[in-house]
Protein backbone atom coordinates (compact mmCIF):
# COMPACT_ATOMS: atom_id res chain seq x y z
CA UNK A 1 0.00 0.00 0.00
CA UNK A 2 1.00 3.74 -0.14
CA UNK A 3 0.39 5.73 2.39
CA UNK A 4 2.40 7.78 5.50
CA UNK A 5 4.36 5.72 7.53
CA UNK A 6 7.60 5.43 9.50
CA UNK A 7 10.76 4.19 7.80
CA UNK A 8 11.97 2.18 11.10
CA UNK A 9 9.66 -0.82 13.27
CA UNK A 10 10.73 1.55 16.28
CA UNK A 11 8.49 4.49 14.87
CA UNK A 12 11.51 7.30 14.75
CA UNK A 13 12.10 8.38 11.73
CA UNK A 14 9.72 10.90 10.40
CA UNK A 15 6.29 10.19 8.72
CA UNK A 16 7.14 10.08 4.76
CA UNK A 17 4.75 9.31 2.02
CA UNK A 18 5.81 5.34 0.50
CA UNK A 19 5.21 1.79 -0.39
CA UNK A 20 4.66 -0.05 2.66
CA UNK A 21 3.88 -3.41 4.58
CA UNK A 22 3.56 -1.50 7.95
CA UNK A 23 6.15 0.24 10.07
CA UNK A 24 5.56 -3.25 12.63
CA UNK A 25 6.38 -5.58 9.35
CA UNK A 26 10.07 -7.43 10.10
CA UNK A 27 11.08 -9.36 7.31
CA UNK A 28 12.37 -13.20 7.53
CA UNK A 29 15.96 -12.89 8.98
CA UNK A 30 17.74 -13.69 5.92
CA UNK A 31 15.92 -11.81 3.53
CA UNK A 32 16.43 -8.93 6.44
CA UNK A 33 20.37 -9.77 6.59
CA UNK A 34 20.77 -8.69 3.28
CA UNK A 35 19.18 -5.85 3.55
CA UNK A 36 20.93 -4.61 6.17
CA UNK A 37 24.25 -5.17 4.46
CA UNK A 38 23.03 -2.71 1.71
CA UNK A 39 21.84 -0.13 4.43
CA UNK A 40 18.36 -0.28 2.67
CA UNK A 41 16.45 -2.18 5.00
CA UNK A 42 14.21 1.43 5.33
CA UNK A 43 13.32 0.79 2.00
CA UNK A 44 12.07 -2.99 2.21
CA UNK A 45 9.04 -2.09 0.01
CA UNK A 46 11.29 0.52 -2.40
CA UNK A 47 12.78 -1.69 -5.09
CA UNK A 48 10.44 0.64 -7.21
CA UNK A 49 12.17 3.66 -5.97
CA UNK A 50 15.90 2.53 -5.62
CA UNK A 51 15.85 2.03 -9.49
CA UNK A 52 15.55 -2.01 -9.77
CA UNK A 53 12.58 -2.25 -11.51
CA UNK A 54 13.29 -1.56 -15.17
CA UNK A 55 9.91 -2.27 -16.74
CA UNK A 56 6.63 -3.47 -16.14
CA UNK A 57 4.40 -5.09 -18.74
CA UNK A 58 0.92 -5.90 -18.47
CA UNK A 59 -0.64 -8.41 -21.27
CA UNK A 60 -4.15 -8.17 -22.70
CA UNK A 61 -4.81 -11.34 -20.23
CA UNK A 62 -3.52 -9.87 -17.35
CA UNK A 63 -0.36 -11.78 -17.12
CA UNK A 64 2.53 -9.24 -15.32
CA UNK A 65 6.16 -9.62 -16.75
CA UNK A 66 8.57 -7.81 -14.49
CA UNK A 67 12.04 -6.92 -15.71
CA UNK A 68 14.07 -6.08 -12.83
CA UNK A 69 18.16 -6.24 -11.62
CA UNK A 70 19.94 -6.45 -8.05
CA UNK A 71 22.52 -3.87 -7.30
CA UNK A 72 25.10 -6.57 -7.73
CA UNK A 73 25.36 -10.41 -8.73
CA UNK A 74 26.48 -11.13 -5.28
CA UNK A 75 23.20 -9.58 -3.77
CA UNK A 76 22.21 -11.51 -0.59
CA UNK A 77 18.57 -11.36 -1.76
CA UNK A 78 19.21 -12.48 -5.12
CA UNK A 79 17.46 -15.70 -3.82
CA UNK A 80 14.48 -14.05 -2.37
CA UNK A 81 13.77 -10.84 -3.53
CA UNK A 82 12.91 -12.02 -7.03
CA UNK A 83 10.54 -14.72 -5.36
CA UNK A 84 8.95 -11.76 -2.93
CA UNK A 85 8.33 -9.60 -5.67
CA UNK A 86 6.27 -12.61 -8.11
CA UNK A 87 4.27 -13.17 -4.63
CA UNK A 88 3.22 -9.89 -4.12
CA UNK A 89 2.44 -8.85 -7.69
CA UNK A 90 0.47 -12.09 -8.08
CA UNK A 91 -1.45 -11.29 -5.01
CA UNK A 92 -2.92 -8.23 -6.85
CA UNK A 93 -6.73 -9.42 -7.89
CA UNK A 94 -6.92 -10.15 -12.15
CA UNK A 95 -3.99 -10.58 -12.10
CA UNK A 96 -3.37 -14.32 -14.27
CA UNK A 97 0.12 -14.88 -14.10
CA UNK A 98 3.33 -13.45 -13.40
CA UNK A 99 6.69 -13.46 -14.86
CA UNK A 100 10.06 -12.33 -12.93
CA UNK A 101 13.12 -11.94 -15.13
CA UNK A 102 16.22 -11.14 -13.64
CA UNK A 103 18.59 -8.83 -15.80
CA UNK A 104 22.59 -7.44 -15.58
CA UNK A 105 22.10 -5.25 -18.46
CA UNK A 106 21.90 -2.05 -17.83
CA UNK A 107 23.72 -2.31 -14.64
CA UNK A 108 22.22 -1.10 -11.88
CA UNK A 109 23.89 2.08 -10.16
CA UNK A 110 22.87 4.86 -8.05
CA UNK A 111 21.56 7.33 -11.23
CA UNK A 112 18.61 4.99 -11.42
CA UNK A 113 17.30 5.99 -7.69
CA UNK A 114 14.81 8.53 -7.49
CA UNK A 115 15.19 11.68 -5.69
CA UNK A 116 13.18 10.55 -2.66
CA UNK A 117 15.38 7.64 -2.12
CA UNK A 118 18.71 9.47 -2.24
CA UNK A 119 17.43 11.91 0.08
CA UNK A 120 16.05 9.72 2.25
CA UNK A 121 19.37 7.19 2.21
CA UNK A 122 21.70 10.79 2.71
CA UNK A 123 22.37 10.71 -0.79
CA UNK A 124 22.48 14.34 -1.24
Amino acid sequence: MYAYDFGDTAGFTPLLKMHTLGHEFIPDPIHAGGLRYHGMSPLLSHIYELGLIYDIIVDASSAVGIRMTLTAPACPAAQTLPVEVRNKIAQIPDVTDVKVDIVWDPPWDRDRMSDAAKLQLGMF
